[in-house]
């Protein structure tokens, strides 16, 4: 949920006694900026709900992130909390994950980047995809945690996302991924027909 809203929600009286933990640099200085109170997860563990967005959702409610960037701290947020809301328009839902064409990104060290970004192209849990390392200009774009993002672009969707998401943590030199697993309670979703509100039915 973007902070001008919650700073709306607070004024209004619709929201008290709140702490809200950021995913991000930018969220954070956004936040902080209208005075909405913060906490980091060493100070607050455990949390209510986690509310987001999501770039692919398919049928079971597994979702791709991290577009934008932040996915470590989106999953280390996420999945300290007991809920987590996502929240879509219907032109991010997908059959597979990976049936955008767009990226599924995976967080690096920089350290022999490129021996890692092969690595990742190579696996045969993710055959066929192509790998690229994501840019910011003429120079390697640069996560809050001092990484790099290879991005990985499918021509048809995963076929196992479970089994890919092992093999790339299992990769000396990846940090994370952005397959969001078995993570989203409730997803809600904008369409032309009005909002649609999906639970998934059983958590693991």
């Amino acid at each position: 949920m973007p902070p001008r809203h919650l700073l709306q929600l607070l004024k209004d009286g619709g929201l008290k006694d709140i702490v809200g933990v950021p995913t991000s640099i930018r969220t954070y200085e956004q936040a902080k900026s209208l005075g909405i109170p913060l906490a980091t997860l060493d100070e607050q563990p455990k949390l209510d709900v986690a509310i987001d967005g999501a770039d692919e959702v398919d049928p079971n409610l597994d979702v791709v992130k991290g577009r934008g960037g932040a996915l470590l701290r989106e999953k280390m947020v996420e999945m300290a909390s007991s809920k987590f809301v996502c929240i879509v328009d219907d032109s991010k839902l997908v059959e597979g994950l990976g049936g955008s064409k767009l990226a599924m990104p995976v967080e690096i060290v920089q350290f022999c980047h490129l021996y890692t970004l092969q690595r990742l192209q190579n696996l045969e849990e993710v055959k066929g995809c192509v790998a690229k390392l994501r840019m910011e200009g003429d120079k390697p774009y640069v996560t809050d945690n001092s990484n790099y993002i290879v991005d990985l672009y499918f021509e048809t969707p995963i076929v196992d996302a479970h089994a890919a998401s092992k093999a790339i943590l299992a990769l000396e030199g990846v940090v994370d991924h952005g397959l969001f697993l078995d993570m989203v309670d409730v997803c809600i979703i904008a369409g032309s027909n009005g909002v649609e509100v999906k639970e998934r039915p059983n958590k693991n």
